[in-house]
């Protein structure tokens, strides 16, 4: 027998694979891209900067995440990826290097009632597990605490085609620890019938009063007048009981309409599948007015709003159910969890600590599990994502960050910047978009894109470290190190806006005056009370326009002309100048290119890969057909005109032949909200989170309330872009309105004519008013948020 002698190899020459340190990128032309092309280091921090619409999502999200993303699932077999999304590749050259990209976007979570912090962590599964096997009385597996599972039993004969062909009885059970009354929603719907119907007339007469149910509507109105179980002509109010059961209740019943067959149904069901299954923010305009008007939610009382069934809340460990755990903010269940010591689940408790432990230390102990995923804001959504990666084993992953500092107190932004870069030295790559300063100086590496917007950016203007960008020129160079001063003169409020005893979610009965007729911005950590406060508590009579932080629904047809309704009167002036119809300058209708529609592209399905966007032959790309194209305006047709930015647009409609006031209107209101190099028929899917809010912004600054409230208007800006936004809200106070503003930004506040400060903490240790006063005050105030304003302004002794 012989044995191996091991001798330790000699120094080689360094590997191939050594070489592979940079993620290459070159000729990059998705959106506004013209050619980019760059270099990022791996296992480094890299920060993105640029003014808002410069490309940097279209660079990091849109190119180098979105094709790591593509290959991976390339890898799956051709019948898993019939069940994922298929991905085109992005414009782009050369692309070397990646590595596994892992997305921590602002993308709000799904808004179903039944998703939570919990459920969209493995927070919830390891509670469930952690009672069934602890929980007193036992009452069945971790399905048995689940809200979103229905318990089922179920019995009968099966037959079984093997060899001898026989029946054989069977019984199902599954334990489910759903509320049966509310179906895990925790809340129960009452629909108020006045608001459905007129009981006064008949049907014939138009006693339904839904939104887009006419008289003369062949699938609603006349199904119920033409079914045979109501008489059209008889007042509701008449109706005898069967006839009120049929009309309100009866099941899907086939019936037909002048030869057709269609299903009669009760009106009850009808509307509850047609509207209230649906996602509210999803629904148009009209009809969400409809259902918040028709419908009202309360706490169900068969479980009292946790969710779960008798026997899921009967169950304890110690004094402690599931319904209560999940109720406790938590930094309070990460302490009750601690302190449980039972060896047979001794690495569930270790990691659940650990889950639990990572939602305090990024910011969010203030939160329960049981708050619905739906109500989290963009920058809580994003940093409820990052939990799950924060103790991952996985090295070598490229990490995306979009502005993981939005909706952070400058105290918490520091924890932030640990945590990310607690990623890098796990040996990551990690791409962070941002704007805030505090973030960009921690970079090993910073990309500037620029230098403007829209089709003035889209080149990289500075590669390299952060004292190299301080001292380039750019426009993120020059305003790095700025720092707005104090306002030296305040205004004087003309009146207030009494909130009294606002005890909305974790407020403490407060008492404040909100002065009017000034700028009142509203400060504290986050979860200290502020959305509360300000989107809670202020009187509905108030005459309040709230431009909150809720996506835009939109799809690929949406864009800024028709979101803002700047399309309508620009569509009558065209057809004014070329006397037709209006509904042939719009995409949407007449006048849309038959081959693509109206999108401009055309989208071929390969089945098993992804499928594949072309520009349309028949228009080329401009979505309407030749024949509309003739028609001209100041020299000008319809695809000329939605290709130009707004400010080409104000200028077109501001003068000469093509002027047109109510369009001009809309387009300066665009350009004063920093929205000037927006293209007005740009997809709105393409706008970053800061371009959808001040869009958002700018079709309410013609809205008649006295009082505008807004919520971090600074998200997605540049710092340059800042003082652009500072000079709106003065002229909006200017106007004679008052402006409120929940706001983390320094600068912001620096320029408030009153502030608001909330806190101390957050959760339970916040939730309280503790400085009312001047920016000047505040400084001197000792809180928190006046430490971090006065280092901010230079005004601290």
């Amino acid at each position: 027998m012989s044995t191996a002698t091991r001798t330790d190899p000699k120094p080689a020459a360094p590997e191939g694979a050594d070489s592979h340190d940079v993620i290459r990128v070159h000729g990059a032309r998705v959106n506004n891209l013209r050619d980019v092309s760059v270099e990022i280091p791996k296992r480094r921090l890299t920060v993105f900067t640029g003014v808002s619409g410069s490309g940097k999502s279209s660079l990091v999200f849109g190119t180098v995440a979105a094709e790591s993303q593509r290959l991976i699932n390339e890898t799956y077999s051709a019948f898993v990826q019939g069940f994922m999304p298929t991905q085109a590749r992005p414009d782009v050259d050369v692309l070397e290097g990646l590595t596994t990209a892992i997305i921590v976007d602002q993308q709000r979570m799904g808004a179903d009632p039944r998703s939570t912090v919990g459920t969209a962590t493995d927070a919830n599964a390891m509670l469930r597990i952690l009672f069934s096997r602890l929980g007193q009385p036992h009452i069945g597996p971790p399905s048995a605490y689940a809200f979103n599972v229905p318990s089922v039993s179920a019995s009968g004969a099966i037959t079984v085609e093997r060899g001898d062909r026989k029946a054989v009885k069977a019984t199902f059970n599954r334990t489910g620890g759903m509320c049966p009354r509310c179906e895990g929603r925790g809340t129960v719907s009452d629909i108020d019938l006045t608001q459905l119907y007129d009981d006064s007339k008949s049907i014939a007469e138009g006693a339904l009063t839904i939104p887009g149910w006419t008289k003369d509507s062949f699938w609603t109105v006349r199904v119920y007048a033409e079914s045979g179980f109501l008489d059209p002509d008889k007042p509701i109010r008449k109706y005898t009981k069967k006839e009120m059961h049929d009309f309100l209740h009866k099941e899907p019943t086939k019936v037909k309409v002048e030869g057709v067959n269609l299903t009669y149904e009760g009106l009850i069901p009808k509307i509850q599948k047609s509207m209230l299954s649906k996602d509210k923010d999803a629904l148009q305009p009209h009809i969400r007015a409809f259902v918040e008007r028709a419908v009202t939610f309360t706490t169900c009382p068969g479980c009292d709003g946790t969710r779960l069934s008798e026997g899921a809340r009967s169950s304890k460990i110690g004094k402690v159910g599931i319904a209560e755990a999940c109720a406790m903010q938590i930094s309070d269940l990460a302490q009750w969890v601690g302190g449980l010591d039972e060896p047979s689940v001794a690495p569930l408790l270790a990691s659940l600590r650990d889950s639990l432990d990572s939602f305090v230390e990024i910011g969010l102990g203030y939160l329960s599990l049981d708050r619905p995923a739906g109500t989290l804001s963009g920058g809580e959504a994003q940093r409820v994502k990052m939990v799950r990666h924060l103790g991952s084993p996985l090295t070598d992953v490229t990490y995306v960050f979009d502005e993981p500092t939005i909706g952070l107190h400058p105290h918490d932004i520091q924890r932030m910047n640990d945590l990310l870069l607690r990623l890098r030295d796990k040996g990551n790559t990690v791409l962070v978009v941002e704007h805030k300063p505090e973030t960009i100086v921690i970079a090993d590496h910073v990309v500037d894109l620029g230098p403007g917007a829209g089709a003035a950016g889209g080149t990289v203007c500075f590669e390299g470290t952060v004292e190299g960008l301080r001292s380039c020129g750019t426009v993120t160079g020059r305003h790095l190190d700025d720092r707005a001063g104090l306002k030296k003169a305040v205004r004087e409020p003309t009146g207030v806006l009494e909130v009294r005893g606002a005890s909305a979610h974790n407020l403490r009965d407060v008492d404040v005056d909100i002065p009017l007729g000034v700028l009142t911005v509203v400060t504290g950590v986050a979860g200290s009370g502020k959305s509360s406060l300000v989107h809670g508590s202020i009187p509905a009579d108030a005459g309040v326009v709230s431009v909150d932080q809720a996506p835009i629904r939109g799809s690929r047809r949406s864009n800024p002309a028709t979101y803002t309704g700047l399309l309508d009167p620009i569509r009558k002036a065209f057809a004014k100048a070329n006397g037709v119809k209006p509904a042939l300058f719009s995409a949407n209708s007449e006048g849309a290119c038959p081959t693509c529609n109206g999108i401009g592209v055309v989208y071929t399905d390969l089945a098993m890969m992804a499928g594949v966007a072309s520009v349309c032959e028949e228009c080329e790309g401009k979505r309407f057909q030749a024949s509309v194209l003739e028609y001209r305006l100041g020299g000008r047709d319809i695809s000329e005109v939605l290709a130009m930015s707004v400010a080409q647009a104000e200028e077109f409609f501001g003068a000469g032949d093509a002027r047109t006031p109510a369009a001009h209107t809309v387009l300066a209101r665009l350009a004063d909200v920093g929205l000037g190099y927006l293209g007005l028929g740009q997809p709105l899917t393409t706008l970053s989170g800061g371009e959808r809010q001040r869009l958002k912004l700018a079709t309410h600054l013609g809205d008649k309330g006295g009082v505008y409230v807004l919520d971090e208007p600074t998200t997605g800006l540049h710092l340059a872009d800042v003082e652009q936004l500072l000079a709106l809200l003065d002229r909006i106070v200017d106007s004679g309105k008052s402006v409120i503003v929940v706001e983390h930004h320094q600068a912001v506040m620096a320029h408030a004519d009153w502030i608001i400060d909330l806190g101390p903490g957050a959760g339970h240790d916040g939730g309280r008013v503790v400085f009312e006063g001047t920016p000047a005050d505040l400084t001197a105030a000792g809180t928190l948020t006046g430490r971090h304003l006065a280092a901010y302004t230079g005004s601290a002794t």
